[in-house]
């Protein structure tokens, strides 16, 4: 797409992080080429040594293939005008995050910092994860604070909502008694990500929240997400960092439904019935609307780290007098219900199941009588 095409001219793009941040880089790759979708088999493959006109770096192909946490993928696109450049990683901070850091530090500075690290994080390293979590991602953030300039726009990605079920991939055998519980502390880990990263002054595009009703969209292993979900994820970053960076874009809400990929790719789409018919539907053959972007800052417009994509239309429309006493404006993880419409009526009860609503217990009937008689 031009439009992209013009906003990423002459920019060194760095995404950082697991699996799903590598189809973040596929589709950021094939949009700016064309304005067509990832294939199901583009979005399977990994460490091919070649996507896209694309070339594999490091690791992948070139090496041992495995599952494990010393995999190394390094992926770059490279033209005239456009560096997209790839790391997976399975920890936030480690020696091989350290290396990464120093080419930053000795080399090019990257213009577009993004970057999630979580599941492997949570998962993979240790049971009690959460002190270590919260240290690696403090140690990464100060380390690159120091080494980017003032100029590059870091964004952290919130990790994405997880399946009931997971399946394959990272979930090796050994930590397969993780699986059901590992959605609710990827609901904890990213509250701690997100407030640090909000901490040192980056910007989070908080994904779970935006993808928290598109479900319908996640692959069946519970982890991983079709080529539509990823366009709309590529479409929120570009207008976050469009914003960032003062560019006026044109709509990216606009897409045209005959580009829609096959649905043969992805067989619930064939067997899920719609379950939210809203302006926002999750009906079949429908490509999901991007929301518009708001700032959430109450300092100047476009300050670094000052925008924390939340509740689109939500903090924008109603001011503080309509939240909950003790609330924070960053609220998708929080563990008490908040409340949503200008009367405050219903609470609304976020859908990562971290906190259930209460069900109203009806008072115990000593006296249990019969409906027609008195």
């Amino acid at each position: 797409m031009r439009p992209v095409a013009q906003l990423l001219h002459n920019k060194f793009v760095v995404v950082l992080g697991d699996s799903i941040q590598r189809s973040v880089y596929k589709d950021l790759v094939l949009i700016l080429q064309r304005d067509s979708y990832l294939s199901l088999s583009q979005l399977k493959n990994k460490g091919e040594f070649s996507f896209e006109q694309d070339c594999l770096v490091e690791g992948g192909r070139l090496g041992r293939m495995n599952n494990g946490t010393a995999y190394r993928e390094v992926r770059q696109y490279r033209t005239d005008h456009h560096l997209v450049r790839f790391y997976f990683v399975t920890q936030v901070f480690s020696r091989y995050m350290e290396s990464i850091l120093a080419d930053f530090e000795k080399g090019i500075k990257p213009d577009l910092v993004i970057v999630n690290s979580c599941v492997w994080d949570i998962s993979r390293y240790s049971h009690q994860w959460a002190s270590e979590y919260k240290e690696n991602l403090n140690k990464f953030f100060k380390k690159l604070k120091a080494i980017l300039p003032e100029e590059s726009l870091v964004m952290w990605n919130v990790t994405m909502p997880l399946g009931k079920k997971i399946v394959g991939g990272f979930l090796v055998p050994e930590i397969q008694h993780m699986g059901p519980t590992l959605r609710f502390d990827v609901i904890e880990a990213n509250y701690f990500g997100a407030t640090l990263a909000n901490n040192f002054g980056f910007d989070v595009l908080d994904l779970h929240f935006q993808f928290r009703f598109s479900l319908q969209h996640r692959m069946h292993d519970g982890v991983h997400w079709n080529s539509v979900a990823h366009r709309k994820i590529t479409c929120l970053i570009l207008e976050h960092v469009a914003q960032a960076w003062g560019v006026e874009l044109p709509k990216l809400d606009q897409i045209n439904a005959d580009t829609h990929p096959p649905l043969r790719e992805n067989h619930s789409w064939q067997t899920a019935p719609a379950r939210y018919q809203g302006s926002y539907s999750n009906q079949r053959c429908f490509y999901p609307p991007v929301m518009h972007a708001t700032n959430y800052s109450y300092g100047p417009v476009w300050t670094r780290g000052q925008r924390m994509r939340q509740f689109s239309g939500f903090c924008s429309q109603y001011s503080n007098n309509y939240l909950p006493p003790h609330s924070t404006r960053y609220q998708s993880f929080e563990r008490e219900a908040f409340y949503r419409g200008a009367n405050n009526a219903a609470p609304y009860w976020p859908v990562n199941n971290l906190v259930m609503k209460q069900k109203c217990q009806k008072p115990h009937n000593r006296v249990r009588r019969h409906p027609y008689r008195y």
